[in-house]
């Protein structure tokens, strides 16, 4: 395949899903499925390979070279999501006697061959000593050991650790290469920065999407059967959830046929609470993402989110019950001041059910075991609208007459 070739294909594969990707590589020839996978960002490469049936998967690998086809089949053992997906292997590994004239002619061969960044120093049993920068390996001795001129304070990532965790814990070191070590400390692979935060900044683009539904892997060129397969089962969820809202309506419809006037604050009631619940649903989903939520913070967060959820319908609920006492006058309605007090009450309440139940839903989910994101939107929307609409109109009911 010849240059322009190989620029179009990748070009249309940045554009598409793994599953896309894995699809129009079963098409292609292994070279050509090997040199697609090796331009693709680690994580999304392992996606791909995983979406690949058996067959070509195998005639991928089998085509690759040594090394590459070892990086792959090696980091397919850990978790997705994980730092052993984004390893690559190690190519500049030297022991603590060799010298600094041996290294530096040592590395003009591999830089042939490979993108080094750094130096590793490691004993017999692989065990990581020290990292070698370029810098002071020039300006060494040329017959110093290396032990002499290595960097031995060292910080390693481990390739079971999450994305999310190792961004945590890398952000503000600006390395652009991390080794990955293993918990004895032997040196497993490297994990090139730009990769890292590339591969959280995809995971974090998805959650908007998986709030409401939506796969992390649909696309825009995700074709419509797919998409309709990913989204229709959650459409239908959100169907049955809004039966029940109705259902609560249903309950009071005496109450609506004798106070219409109240049809008209149920969407107002429904949309103020929705908002409050999806602030807190976004900052609690933020924190999970950053780690900034930690062990015995989940209490401390569901706090912070009810006192919020008060306080804003405390205020919210003053404009909302003036509108209805301007609303109940204009329709000579005598109770005028009575429903007042129901919309303040009613937007209290449901602001803070909304509060507390946007920073609960999410991380029930995790303590189940699901994506904290996962349709977290339409469970939120459920829980608002019942409690919205039921404390409203049984309110009314008990204290208009």
């Amino acid at each position: 395949m010849n240059a322009e070739a190989t620029d179009a294909l990748l070009d249309e594969v940045h554009s598409l899903a793994p599953h896309a990707v894995a699809d129009l590589l079963e098409t292609r020839t292994p070279a050509e499925g090997v040199t697609v996978l090796e331009a693709l960002n680690p994580m999304v490469a392992q996606q791909v390979l995983h979406e690949m049936q058996e067959e070509h998967r195998c005639q991928i690998i089998a085509a690759a070279p040594i090394e590459k086809a070892r990086q792959w089949m090696h980091n397919r053992q850990y978790p997705e999501d994980s730092v052993g997906w984004l390893m690559e292997p190690p190519a500049a590994v030297f022991r603590p006697t060799m010298s600094v004239r041996d290294t530096i002619e040592a590395l003009r061969k591999l830089t042939k061959r490979a993108f080094i960044t750094y130096g590793y120093v490691t004993d017999e049993e692989n065990r990581l000593l020290g990292v070698l920068v370029f810098r002071d390996l020039m300006l060494g001795r040329p017959e110093a050991p290396l032990s002499e001129v290595m960097y031995k304070s060292i910080f390693a990532l481990q390739p079971e650790m999450a994305l999310t965790d190792a961004m945590k814990a890398a952000v503000n070191r600006h390395i652009p290469v991390y080794p990955v070590c293993d918990a004895e400390g032997r040196l497993l692979g490297l994990v090139r920065g730009q990769n890292l935060f590339e591969a959280r900044a995809i995971e974090i683009s998805a959650q908007a999407g998986t709030m409401v539904g939506v796969e992390k892997e649909e696309r825009l060129s995700t074709p419509v059967m797919r998409s309709l397969k990913f989204r229709h089962p959650w459409l239908q969820i959100n169907l049955l959830t809004a039966f029940v809202a109705a259902a609560v309506v249903g309950l009071f419809e005496h109450t609506l046929d004798r106070l219409v006037i109240l049809a008209a604050f149920l969407p107002v009631l429904a949309g103020q609470s929705g908002n409050t619940g999806c602030q807190a649903l976004a900052v609690t989903l933020r924190g999970m993402t950053m780690g900034d939520l930690g062990a015995g913070d989940e209490k401390r967060l569901v706090m912070k989110e009810g006192v919020l959820g008060f306080f804003n319908g405390c205020l919210v609920g003053v404009s909302a019950a003036l509108g209805m006492f301007v609303y109940a006058r204009m329709e000579g309605n005598p109770n005028a001041l009575m429903l007042s007090g129901v919309v303040w009450l009613s937007m209290v309440a449901s602001c803070v059910t909304s509060g507390l139940c946007g920073a609960l839903i999410p991380l029930t989910l995790r303590k189940c075991g699901a994506d904290p994101a996962t349709a977290s939107s339409i469970f939120l929307t459920t829980a608002t609208d019942v409690v919205s609409m039921g404390v409203f109109l049984g309110l009314a009911t008990v204290l208009v007459r």
